[in-house]
């Protein structure tokens, strides 16, 4: 984990994170009591629903407890590393309460991807994005 998040992560979960998978090829990392929050939202919702079905079976089947080590290092098991493409070279994005785990070259063949999305889509911004000054 970078270091500058270390200390945050020690203190607010004494360094216990969760790591799943969700649709997109990479990793969710959440510090444990944001994964508590979000698994309760995840188990709450209606099972009858095959979209619901799948979001529950990838991110709660796979959700592992991983800890950070004295050097700050988490150990992500194969499977997962498999189900993302993870290589040697990663990327870590945080993402306000949880981080992404990418392999480099899919994050950076992402990068211009979701450039040309935005701009070549004619329905403008979601509505929810609007309002957002930044």
């Amino acid at each position: 984990m970078p270091a500058r998040y270390r200390e945050r992560l020690l203190d607010c979960c004494g360094g216990k994170l969760i790591v799943t998978i969700e649709f997109d090829p990479c990793l969710l990392i959440y510090p444990l009591p944001e994964w508590e929050k979000i698994e309760e939202k995840l188990v709450a919702l209606p099972s009858m629903n095959k979209q619901t079905r799948t979001l529950q079976r990838r991110m709660i089947g796979h959700a592992t407890e991983c800890e950070i080590d004295s050097q700050g290092r988490i150990r992500v098991p194969a499977i997962l590393q498999e189900q993302a493409g993870l290589e040697k070279q990663v990327v870590i994005i945080g993402q306000g309460k949880k981080f992404e785990i990418w392999n480099e070259a899919t994050w950076q063949d992402n990068q211009n991807t979701w450039l040309d999305d935005i701009k070549n889509d004619d329905e403008g911004l979601h509505s929810s994005l609007e309002s957002l000054s930044l």
